[in-house]
């Protein structure tokens, strides 16, 4: 079952930022800089996890991982203000 989530990051060197920006392009949606919207089953989730473990600088860096619940279920409440509107990411089927 897919969970909805939201990763953020602080991170403060580019280089490591760029990386971070790039595995989570893999995973998941960006929505503003340094935000993504994900839906993975907990196999995904996993590797996210260890995937940005393995790129961060522990004693620097800071990535949190907010779990909305499973993705057919939730309904986000969002407010979005600005230039583009905020929409959860849906489940598409993908062509391999």
């Amino acid at each position: 079952m897919d969970h909805l989530y939201i990763v953020t990051y602080d991170i403060g060197d580019a280089a490591t930022w760029r990386m971070v920006f790039k595995i989570m392009k893999g995973y998941g949606e960006w929505v503003q800089l340094s935000v993504f919207q994900c839906r993975l089953d907990v196999v995904r989730h996993a590797e996210m996890i260890a995937d940005l473990d393995r790129a961060i600088d522990h004693a620097h860096d800071h990535v949190v991982i907010f779990d909305l619940g499973p993705a057919l279920s939730v309904s986000p409440r969002v407010v979005s203000l600005g230039k583009e509107a905020f929409t959860p990411v849906e489940l598409k089927a993908t062509i391999v």
